[in-house]
């Protein structure tokens, strides 16, 4: 089944809409978006839509690997990412990065 929707924290959506923020990091149950499908984007509190989205690429990762490079694209330190994801996947080690662009 093609994904039609995304949610992210509210914290985040001013980093989307201004383009500082360009990837995600899921775990499995989120990792079935298709590359250059458009994604309708919600808060995950209220289930406000803010945004469109294309998804460029998924990626499976390991929470090791995870580097400045991605901190960047999620516009923030490495250490801020590394605990942003252990808040929302405390014991998950295989992940997924989908980095997507912003459809204005």
């Amino acid at each position: 089944m093609l994904a039609t929707q995304i949610t992210f924290f509210q914290r985040f959506e001013q980093d989307i809409l201004n383009g500082s923020k360009t990837i995600t990091i899921r775990d499995r149950s989120e990792s079935h978006y298709q590359p250059q499908s458009v994604v309708d984007v919600f808060t995950y509190e209220s289930q406000r839509w803010f945004a469109k989205i294309r998804i460029l690429s998924v990626t499976p990762i390991a929470f090791a690997a995870l580097n400045e490079r991605h901190a960047s694209q999620e516009n923030m330190t490495l250490a801020q990412l590394k605990n942003v994801i252990r808040e929302i996947y405390p014991h998950e080690t295989a992940l997924f990065v989908i980095q997507y662009e912003l459809i204005k």
